[in-house]
Protein backbone atom coordinates (compact mmCIF):
# COMPACT_ATOMS: atom_id res chain seq x y z
CA UNK A 1 0.00 0.00 0.00
CA UNK A 2 2.84 2.68 0.96
CA UNK A 3 4.36 1.90 -2.42
CA UNK A 4 1.48 2.70 -4.16
CA UNK A 5 1.02 5.70 -2.76
CA UNK A 6 4.59 6.33 -3.28
CA UNK A 7 3.89 5.99 -7.05
CA UNK A 8 0.75 8.04 -7.27
CA UNK A 9 2.82 11.03 -6.10
CA UNK A 10 5.46 10.68 -8.05
CA UNK A 11 2.54 10.81 -10.92
CA UNK A 12 1.13 13.78 -9.20
CA UNK A 13 4.62 15.39 -9.03
CA UNK A 14 5.27 14.96 -12.51
CA UNK A 15 3.05 17.44 -14.10
CA UNK A 16 3.15 20.22 -16.88
CA UNK A 17 5.44 22.37 -14.08
CA UNK A 18 8.39 19.44 -13.78
CA UNK A 19 9.45 20.13 -17.34
CA UNK A 20 12.29 22.59 -16.42
CA UNK A 21 13.02 24.88 -19.23
CA UNK A 22 16.35 26.38 -19.22
CA UNK A 23 16.94 30.04 -20.26
CA UNK A 24 20.03 31.11 -22.13
CA UNK A 25 23.07 29.09 -21.59
CA UNK A 26 21.80 27.94 -18.34
CA UNK A 27 22.24 24.37 -20.23
CA UNK A 28 25.64 24.66 -21.22
CA UNK A 29 26.21 25.54 -17.20
CA UNK A 30 24.43 22.56 -16.51
CA UNK A 31 25.48 19.85 -18.72
CA UNK A 32 28.86 20.99 -20.10
CA UNK A 33 29.93 18.01 -21.31
CA UNK A 34 27.38 18.32 -23.77
CA UNK A 35 28.88 21.02 -25.51
CA UNK A 36 32.88 21.11 -24.90
CA UNK A 37 33.29 17.01 -24.53
CA UNK A 38 34.49 17.08 -20.95
CA UNK A 39 35.17 19.37 -18.01
CA UNK A 40 38.78 17.90 -17.53
CA UNK A 41 41.81 18.77 -19.30
CA UNK A 42 40.68 18.48 -22.85
CA UNK A 43 37.39 20.80 -22.36
CA UNK A 44 39.19 22.99 -20.40
CA UNK A 45 41.81 23.09 -23.88
CA UNK A 46 38.30 23.11 -25.79
CA UNK A 47 36.98 26.10 -24.51
CA UNK A 48 40.51 28.52 -26.64
CA UNK A 49 39.67 26.29 -29.56
CA UNK A 50 36.10 27.48 -29.63
CA UNK A 51 37.40 31.12 -29.49
CA UNK A 52 40.28 30.44 -32.15
CA UNK A 53 38.16 28.82 -34.66
CA UNK A 54 35.81 32.13 -35.09
CA UNK A 55 39.05 33.69 -35.87
CA UNK A 56 39.50 31.21 -38.15
CA UNK A 57 36.48 31.63 -39.88
CA UNK A 58 37.15 35.24 -40.62
CA UNK A 59 40.50 34.54 -42.22
CA UNK A 60 38.72 31.65 -44.23
CA UNK A 61 36.91 34.49 -45.80
CA UNK A 62 39.58 36.52 -46.26
CA UNK A 63 39.02 39.22 -43.24
CA UNK A 64 41.75 37.96 -41.12
CA UNK A 65 45.58 37.04 -41.20
CA UNK A 66 46.96 37.25 -37.63
CA UNK A 67 45.69 35.60 -34.29
CA UNK A 68 48.15 35.79 -31.29
CA UNK A 69 46.67 33.64 -28.24
CA UNK A 70 48.05 34.47 -25.09
CA UNK A 71 47.77 32.27 -21.87
CA UNK A 72 48.17 35.03 -18.76
CA UNK A 73 48.96 34.71 -15.36
CA UNK A 74 46.42 32.59 -13.39
CA UNK A 75 45.47 30.69 -16.55
CA UNK A 76 43.61 33.27 -17.74
CA UNK A 77 42.86 33.15 -21.61
CA UNK A 78 43.75 36.15 -24.52
CA UNK A 79 42.77 35.84 -28.08
CA UNK A 80 43.11 38.52 -30.52
CA UNK A 81 42.59 38.47 -34.57
CA UNK A 82 42.61 41.32 -37.14
CA UNK A 83 39.17 40.66 -38.36
CA UNK A 84 36.20 42.62 -38.91
CA UNK A 85 35.36 42.68 -35.87
CA UNK A 86 32.21 41.52 -34.45
CA UNK A 87 29.58 43.78 -34.96
CA UNK A 88 28.06 45.71 -32.04
CA UNK A 89 24.72 47.44 -33.73
CA UNK A 90 21.46 46.57 -32.16
CA UNK A 91 20.08 43.27 -33.61
CA UNK A 92 16.25 44.21 -34.69
CA UNK A 93 15.28 40.51 -33.76
CA UNK A 94 16.74 40.60 -30.30
CA UNK A 95 16.56 44.33 -29.31
CA UNK A 96 19.95 44.50 -28.24
CA UNK A 97 23.77 44.42 -29.28
CA UNK A 98 24.29 41.92 -31.86
CA UNK A 99 27.79 41.56 -29.14
CA UNK A 100 25.85 40.64 -26.49
CA UNK A 101 23.17 38.10 -28.82
CA UNK A 102 26.63 36.65 -29.80
CA UNK A 103 27.96 36.08 -26.50
CA UNK A 104 25.02 35.53 -24.40
CA UNK A 105 22.99 33.00 -27.04
CA UNK A 106 23.96 29.54 -28.38
CA UNK A 107 24.28 29.34 -32.27
CA UNK A 108 23.75 33.00 -32.52
CA UNK A 109 27.09 33.40 -34.64
CA UNK A 110 27.08 34.81 -38.43
CA UNK A 111 28.50 31.28 -39.74
CA UNK A 112 24.75 29.64 -39.54
CA UNK A 113 24.43 32.04 -42.27
CA UNK A 114 25.58 31.54 -45.58
CA UNK A 115 26.15 34.93 -46.86
CA UNK A 116 28.88 35.35 -44.05
CA UNK A 117 30.45 32.09 -44.07
CA UNK A 118 30.57 29.18 -46.46
CA UNK A 119 32.38 27.31 -44.28
CA UNK A 120 32.89 27.13 -40.70
CA UNK A 121 35.43 25.14 -38.27
CA UNK A 122 34.56 24.40 -35.18
CA UNK A 123 33.34 20.44 -34.61
CA UNK A 124 30.55 21.39 -31.47
CA UNK A 125 29.83 24.97 -33.39
CA UNK A 126 28.53 26.17 -30.45
CA UNK A 127 30.91 29.10 -30.93
CA UNK A 128 32.08 31.68 -28.14
CA UNK A 129 29.14 31.94 -25.79
CA UNK A 130 29.52 28.41 -24.86
CA UNK A 131 33.25 29.79 -23.61
CA UNK A 132 31.42 32.58 -22.21
CA UNK A 133 29.02 29.95 -20.07
CA UNK A 134 31.75 28.12 -19.13
CA UNK A 135 34.03 31.61 -18.02
CA UNK A 136 33.50 32.71 -14.57
CA UNK A 137 34.62 36.11 -15.72
CA UNK A 138 35.04 36.57 -20.20
CA UNK A 139 35.51 40.56 -21.50
CA UNK A 140 35.16 40.97 -25.15
CA UNK A 141 36.60 43.77 -26.89
CA UNK A 142 35.83 45.20 -30.28
CA UNK A 143 37.82 47.43 -32.73
CA UNK A 144 35.70 48.21 -35.15
CA UNK A 145 34.48 51.36 -37.84
CA UNK A 146 37.39 53.37 -35.68
CA UNK A 147 35.87 52.82 -32.04
CA UNK A 148 36.37 50.56 -29.46
CA UNK A 149 33.33 48.88 -27.97
CA UNK A 150 33.84 46.36 -24.78
CA UNK A 151 31.56 44.10 -22.80
CA UNK A 152 32.15 42.28 -19.33
CA UNK A 153 30.22 38.72 -18.41
CA UNK A 154 30.23 36.88 -15.72
CA UNK A 155 28.69 32.71 -16.38
CA UNK A 156 27.15 33.75 -19.51
CA UNK A 157 24.95 36.84 -17.97
CA UNK A 158 26.49 40.38 -19.47
CA UNK A 159 27.46 42.34 -15.99
CA UNK A 160 27.90 45.63 -17.79
CA UNK A 161 26.57 47.19 -20.81
CA UNK A 162 28.50 47.39 -24.42
CA UNK A 163 30.43 50.14 -23.73
CA UNK A 164 32.00 52.81 -26.07
CA UNK A 165 35.39 53.44 -24.45
CA UNK A 166 37.83 55.05 -26.87
CA UNK A 167 38.91 55.34 -30.52
CA UNK A 168 40.85 52.76 -32.46
CA UNK A 169 42.68 53.04 -36.24
CA UNK A 170 42.60 48.89 -36.94
CA UNK A 171 39.86 46.06 -36.68
CA UNK A 172 39.58 43.03 -34.83
CA UNK A 173 37.96 41.26 -31.89
CA UNK A 174 40.18 40.74 -28.04
CA UNK A 175 38.22 37.81 -26.01
CA UNK A 176 39.53 37.21 -22.93
CA UNK A 177 38.15 34.82 -19.95
CA UNK A 178 38.94 32.49 -17.38
CA UNK A 179 38.20 29.14 -17.18
CA UNK A 180 35.10 29.24 -13.88
CA UNK A 181 36.97 26.79 -11.41
CA UNK A 182 33.36 25.58 -9.90
CA UNK A 183 32.46 23.94 -13.66
CA UNK A 184 36.76 22.81 -14.21
CA UNK A 185 36.92 21.32 -10.77
CA UNK A 186 39.59 18.81 -12.25
CA UNK A 187 42.63 21.78 -13.73
CA UNK A 188 42.44 25.28 -14.86
CA UNK A 189 46.33 24.99 -15.68
CA UNK A 190 46.64 25.44 -19.49
CA UNK A 191 49.04 23.04 -20.72
CA UNK A 192 51.48 24.79 -23.47
CA UNK A 193 52.16 22.21 -25.81
CA UNK A 194 48.50 21.09 -26.20
CA UNK A 195 47.69 24.57 -27.00
CA UNK A 196 51.14 25.03 -29.41
CA UNK A 197 50.39 21.50 -31.29
CA UNK A 198 46.45 22.86 -32.62
CA UNK A 199 47.52 25.66 -33.16
CA UNK A 200 50.43 24.55 -35.56
CA UNK A 201 48.19 22.13 -36.88
CA UNK A 202 45.44 25.38 -38.18
CA UNK A 203 48.60 27.47 -39.33
CA UNK A 204 49.61 24.23 -41.85
CA UNK A 205 46.03 23.67 -42.54
CA UNK A 206 45.22 27.49 -43.54
CA UNK A 207 48.20 28.64 -45.06
CA UNK A 208 49.35 32.63 -44.84
CA UNK A 209 47.76 33.46 -41.42
CA UNK A 210 50.17 33.80 -38.58
CA UNK A 211 49.36 32.51 -35.01
CA UNK A 212 51.10 33.41 -31.75
CA UNK A 213 50.89 31.73 -28.91
CA UNK A 214 52.68 33.62 -25.70
CA UNK A 215 52.74 32.29 -22.13
CA UNK A 216 53.54 34.92 -19.59
CA UNK A 217 53.63 32.59 -16.43
CA UNK A 218 56.96 31.51 -17.99
CA UNK A 219 60.25 33.00 -18.60
CA UNK A 220 62.99 31.52 -20.86
CA UNK A 221 66.27 32.89 -22.18
CA UNK A 222 66.11 35.12 -25.34
CA UNK A 223 67.77 33.50 -28.57
CA UNK A 224 69.53 35.26 -31.70
CA UNK A 225 70.32 34.09 -34.50
CA UNK A 226 74.35 34.84 -35.39
CA UNK A 227 76.06 35.32 -38.85
CA UNK A 228 76.87 31.51 -38.98
CA UNK A 229 73.19 30.44 -38.24
CA UNK A 230 73.14 29.54 -34.64
CA UNK A 231 71.24 30.26 -32.05
CA UNK A 232 72.71 32.53 -29.44
CA UNK A 233 71.55 33.80 -25.90
CA UNK A 234 71.59 37.43 -25.31
CA UNK A 235 71.87 37.06 -21.25
CA UNK A 236 68.16 38.22 -21.10
CA UNK A 237 64.83 36.60 -20.26
CA UNK A 238 61.34 36.81 -22.26
CA UNK A 239 57.91 35.59 -21.99
CA UNK A 240 57.85 32.01 -23.75
CA UNK A 241 56.45 32.51 -26.92
CA UNK A 242 56.13 30.97 -30.38
CA UNK A 243 54.79 31.59 -33.89
CA UNK A 244 53.10 29.17 -36.23
CA UNK A 245 53.21 30.37 -40.06
CA UNK A 246 53.11 28.48 -42.80
CA UNK A 247 53.69 29.80 -46.65
CA UNK A 248 53.00 26.12 -48.59
CA UNK A 249 50.59 24.58 -46.17
CA UNK A 250 50.37 21.17 -46.84
CA UNK A 251 53.74 20.09 -48.00
CA UNK A 252 55.18 21.67 -45.09
CA UNK A 253 53.02 19.48 -42.46
CA UNK A 254 53.79 16.64 -44.45
CA UNK A 255 57.77 18.09 -44.20
CA UNK A 256 56.81 18.19 -40.33
CA UNK A 257 55.40 15.41 -39.93
CA UNK A 258 58.07 13.19 -41.57
CA UNK A 259 60.97 15.18 -40.24
CA UNK A 260 64.05 12.07 -39.92
CA UNK A 261 62.28 10.03 -42.76
CA UNK A 262 64.30 9.21 -45.83
CA UNK A 263 62.08 10.31 -48.45
CA UNK A 264 61.34 8.33 -51.39
CA UNK A 265 60.76 11.23 -53.97
CA UNK A 266 61.80 14.93 -53.49
CA UNK A 267 59.11 16.65 -53.04
CA UNK A 268 55.31 15.61 -51.76
CA UNK A 269 52.88 15.04 -54.27
CA UNK A 270 50.06 17.77 -54.33
CA UNK A 271 46.07 17.61 -54.86
CA UNK A 272 44.15 21.07 -54.82
CA UNK A 273 40.67 21.60 -56.18
CA UNK A 274 38.45 24.23 -55.44
CA UNK A 275 35.12 23.46 -57.28
CA UNK A 276 32.05 22.74 -55.10
CA UNK A 277 34.39 21.26 -52.39
CA UNK A 278 37.29 22.14 -51.99
CA UNK A 279 39.75 19.40 -51.69
CA UNK A 280 43.55 20.30 -49.92
CA UNK A 281 45.98 16.92 -50.33
CA UNK A 282 49.42 16.17 -50.12
CA UNK A 283 51.42 12.98 -49.89
CA UNK A 284 54.73 11.69 -49.39
CA UNK A 285 56.62 7.87 -49.31
CA UNK A 286 59.47 7.46 -47.04
CA UNK A 287 61.34 4.06 -46.70
CA UNK A 288 59.60 3.39 -43.22
CA UNK A 289 56.35 0.09 -43.15
CA UNK A 290 53.69 2.51 -41.76
CA UNK A 291 51.04 4.26 -42.45
CA UNK A 292 50.65 8.03 -40.93
CA UNK A 293 47.04 9.57 -42.71
CA UNK A 294 45.61 12.76 -41.49
CA UNK A 295 41.84 13.84 -42.21
CA UNK A 296 40.48 16.88 -41.79
CA UNK A 297 37.01 18.85 -42.63
CA UNK A 298 37.24 22.56 -41.93
CA UNK A 299 40.05 22.24 -39.92
CA UNK A 300 39.02 19.96 -37.35
CA UNK A 301 40.34 16.57 -37.30
CA UNK A 302 38.40 13.28 -38.26
CA UNK A 303 40.19 11.21 -36.08
CA UNK A 304 37.59 8.25 -37.13
CA UNK A 305 38.28 8.75 -40.92
CA UNK A 306 34.99 9.02 -42.96
CA UNK A 307 34.02 9.26 -46.51
CA UNK A 308 36.99 12.21 -47.80
CA UNK A 309 39.29 9.10 -46.34
CA UNK A 310 37.44 7.04 -48.15
CA UNK A 311 37.55 8.39 -51.27
CA UNK A 312 41.60 9.70 -51.00
CA UNK A 313 42.07 5.56 -50.42
CA UNK A 314 40.26 4.95 -53.80
CA UNK A 315 41.44 7.17 -55.46
CA UNK A 316 45.10 6.57 -54.83
CA UNK A 317 44.99 3.02 -55.37
CA UNK A 318 43.47 3.42 -58.48
CA UNK A 319 45.88 6.19 -60.04
CA UNK A 320 48.74 3.19 -58.63
CA UNK A 321 47.31 0.25 -60.12
CA UNK A 322 46.26 1.67 -63.27
CA UNK A 323 49.89 2.88 -63.88
CA UNK A 324 51.72 -0.47 -62.23
CA UNK A 325 49.44 -2.09 -65.14
CA UNK A 326 50.36 0.23 -68.02
CA UNK A 327 54.07 0.24 -67.14
CA UNK A 328 54.12 -3.68 -67.52
CA UNK A 329 55.61 -3.63 -63.70
CA UNK A 330 52.29 -5.30 -61.98
CA UNK A 331 52.51 -7.92 -64.57
CA UNK A 332 57.01 -8.95 -64.22
CA UNK A 333 55.82 -8.96 -60.48
CA UNK A 334 53.75 -11.32 -60.43
CA UNK A 335 52.11 -10.75 -57.27
CA UNK A 336 48.36 -9.38 -56.09
CA UNK A 337 47.93 -6.02 -54.47
CA UNK A 338 45.99 -5.75 -51.72
CA UNK A 339 44.72 -1.96 -50.24
CA UNK A 340 46.92 -1.56 -47.13
CA UNK A 341 50.05 -2.56 -49.80
CA UNK A 342 49.71 1.49 -51.78
CA UNK A 343 50.27 2.89 -48.76
CA UNK A 344 53.00 1.07 -46.52
CA UNK A 345 55.59 4.22 -46.02
CA UNK A 346 52.94 7.19 -47.09
CA UNK A 347 52.49 9.60 -44.93
CA UNK A 348 49.52 12.08 -46.21
CA UNK A 349 46.84 14.88 -44.84
CA UNK A 350 43.68 15.28 -46.30
CA UNK A 351 41.94 18.65 -45.65
CA UNK A 352 38.16 19.04 -46.96
CA UNK A 353 35.85 22.11 -46.28
CA UNK A 354 31.85 21.14 -46.84
CA UNK A 355 29.46 23.74 -45.95
CA UNK A 356 27.43 21.16 -43.67
CA UNK A 357 29.33 18.20 -42.54
CA UNK A 358 27.48 15.75 -41.59
CA UNK A 359 29.67 13.96 -38.70
CA UNK A 360 29.35 10.11 -37.06
CA UNK A 361 30.79 8.08 -35.05
CA UNK A 362 31.22 7.63 -31.73
CA UNK A 363 33.27 10.82 -30.95
CA UNK A 364 31.15 12.86 -33.85
CA UNK A 365 34.67 12.92 -35.56
CA UNK A 366 33.83 10.73 -38.72
CA UNK A 367 32.32 12.46 -42.02
CA UNK A 368 29.51 11.16 -43.40
CA UNK A 369 28.97 13.26 -46.55
CA UNK A 370 28.20 10.65 -49.35
CA UNK A 371 28.65 13.53 -51.97
CA UNK A 372 32.53 13.58 -50.70
CA UNK A 373 33.55 10.60 -51.45
CA UNK A 374 33.84 11.13 -55.36
CA UNK A 375 34.76 14.60 -55.35
CA UNK A 376 37.69 13.18 -53.53
CA UNK A 377 38.61 9.98 -55.17
CA UNK A 378 38.55 11.97 -58.68
CA UNK A 379 40.56 14.11 -57.61
CA UNK A 380 43.18 12.44 -55.89
CA UNK A 381 43.44 9.77 -59.01
CA UNK A 382 43.74 12.66 -61.94
CA UNK A 383 46.49 14.29 -59.62
CA UNK A 384 48.00 11.00 -58.69
CA UNK A 385 47.92 9.91 -62.42
CA UNK A 386 49.13 13.38 -63.81
CA UNK A 387 52.62 13.34 -61.38
CA UNK A 388 53.02 9.74 -62.50
CA UNK A 389 52.83 10.61 -65.91
CA UNK A 390 55.00 13.27 -65.59
CA UNK A 391 57.81 11.81 -63.12
CA UNK A 392 58.34 8.34 -64.41
CA UNK A 393 61.51 8.64 -62.15
CA UNK A 394 59.91 8.85 -59.32
CA UNK A 395 56.35 7.08 -60.32
CA UNK A 396 59.14 3.66 -60.61
CA UNK A 397 60.08 4.05 -57.38
CA UNK A 398 56.63 4.39 -55.43
CA UNK A 399 55.58 1.44 -57.45
CA UNK A 400 58.66 -0.69 -56.92
CA UNK A 401 57.99 0.57 -53.25
CA UNK A 402 54.28 -0.77 -53.38
CA UNK A 403 55.54 -4.23 -55.50
CA UNK A 404 57.90 -5.16 -52.73
CA UNK A 405 54.56 -4.37 -49.75
CA UNK A 406 53.02 -7.26 -51.50
CA UNK A 407 55.56 -9.75 -51.36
Amino acid sequence: MLEKEKMIKAEQQYSANSIQVLEGLEAVRKRPSMYIGDIAERGLHHLVYEVVDNSIDEAMVGFCDQIDVEILEGNSIRVRDNGRGIPTGINEKEGRSALEVVMTVLHAGGKFSKSNYKVSGGLHGVGVSCVNALSDLLTAEVHREGKIFRQQYSKGKPITEVEEVGTCDDTGTIITFHPDPSIFIHTTNYKYDTLAARLRELAFLNKGIRITLTDHREEVDEMVVDSNGDKKPTGRKVKKSKVFYSEQGLREFIDYLDAGAEKLIPEPICVENDKIIPINIALQYNTGYSEKVYSYVNNINTIEGGTHLQGFKMGLSRAMKNYAEASGMLEKAKVELAQEDYREGLTAVISVKVQEPQFEGQTKTKLGNTEVTAAVSQATGNAISIYLEENPKHARIIIEKILLAAT
